[in-house]
């Protein structure tokens, strides 16, 4: 078999892997109903508390991102719920959609894609409409930066309808604040092979003690995203429902081992440190950043492309002549916008080479750059 030359991964998932994560995926075998499976089972439900800063309940789907975030949607939204859901993006369009899916109202706050809807306007829009279920957002919006930077101000806010609060955290649980216990998250959301630095396929959840008591009061209808049962299985005999995938929960607890050993707090100022340093130097380059400067991500950056350089052409230049992967845009976004993923174990040298890289690209391209000196990082 051919096997694709190592690049340096820079898109917005999935991201690097450490080599120790890697070689974690070579451990034997076990069987997922024994002792072995449970003690494994127990130490991934506490490393996964530490990085959502709760104590509530975490589930683990083997999935993608968007499988759990539909799993969030399916066991909480019943036909007729009103749900309140900012959207500015890809990803929040496609959440707002799941609900409606699920027979639910979706109460869309919309603003211009590089911005999101202020605190005021989604407050104004819970005020004007009663009986609201739930608030789900989209903390980080992969497909245009930018994250919401309101969320320690909601909970008071759905204490009116005891309304639930769900936050979709997919690309930025692990290299942004979110103490989901402090801030009143009932259901938060993310994946594998974002910032938390481990191969796709798997998906956690937590779920507050109310949220799980909704779900087996008025269990939901579907089998593999029956989140009661898996939370069944977990306290009757620390089991999966169904067989999980074996080698990536072997990977996601060296991925977690080595989130404890840089510390949460540690973790979340390098992404920050490493997204300023991208902002400062391509603007410097003489590249418009996409995303507002007051919502700018700090695991996606998103750049407008100049007139002038085609996307496939500077993104193949790029991969081809120097291992360097970024994305493209999506949707109404693509062939205009390009971004960078800041995420997982990203340091001095990605963000070095990524800049070196483009600088080389671009003269090559015989496209318009500034010359910057990269500031130092660790």
């Amino acid at each position: 078999m051919m096997y694709p030359p190592e690049y340096l991964v820079m898109i917005p998932g999935p991201t690097n892997v450490p080599y120790r994560v890697m070689q974690a995926m070579l451990a034997p075998i076990i069987n997922h109903r024994s002792d072995d499976f449970r003690v494994l089972h127990r130490s991934l439900q506490e490393k996964l508390k530490h990085v959502f800063q709760t104590e509530n309940d975490v589930v683990v789907l083997t999935s993608s991102g968007t499988g759990a975030v539909e799993a969030s949607v399916v066991n909480l939204v019943r036909k007729g719920d009103k749900v309140l859901i900012p959207v500015n993006g890809e990803f929040s369009e496609r959440l707002a959609r799941m609900i409606e899916l699920a027979g639910g109202e979706a109460i869309k706050v919309k603003a211009p894609y590089g911005s999101i809807p202020s605190y005021e306007q989604v407050k104004e829009a819970y005020e004007n409409n009663k009986n609201i279920k739930a608030l789900y957002v989209v903390y980080n919006e992969t497909s245009t930066g930018t994250r919401i930077t309101w969320l320690d101000r909601v909970k008071d806010m759905l204490a009116r309808d005891d309304s639930y609060f769900v936050v979709d955290a997919v690309s930025n649980l692990g290299g942004d604040d979110l103490p989901v216990d402090r801030w009143g998250v009932d259901i938060c959301v993310t994946a594998s092979q974002k910032c938390l630095a481990a191969p796709p396929g798997v998906a956690p959840l937590s779920l507050s003690k109310r949220a799980v008591k909704f779900m087996k009061d008025n269990p939901p209808n579907t089998l593999y995203l029956n989140l009661p049962r898996y939370l069944k299985y977990y306290e009757e005999n620390a089991e999966t429902p169904f067989t999980p995938a074996l080698s990536l929960y072997f990977a996601l607890h060296e991925a977690l081992t080595i989130i404890e050993e840089e510390g949460l707090d540690a973790r979340i100022k390098r992404h920050k440190e490493c997204a300023k340093v991208f902002y400062d130097s391509l603007a410097k380059m003489g590249f418009e950043h996409f995303a507002e400067p007051s919502c700018r991500s700090h695991t996606v950056i998103a750049l407008k492309y100049p007139d002038g350089l085609e996307d496939k052409r500077f993104r193949s230049t790029l991969a081809n002549e120097f291992k360097v992967l970024v994305a493209g845009g999506f949707g109404e976004l693509k062939g205009k916008v390009w971004r960078i993923g800041c995420m997982g174990e990203v340091n001095g040298y990605h963000v070095k080479r990524t800049l070196s890289s483009i600088t080389s690209t671009l003269e090559m391209l015989n496209a318009k750059v500034k010359a910057t000196t990269t500031p130092s990082l660790n």
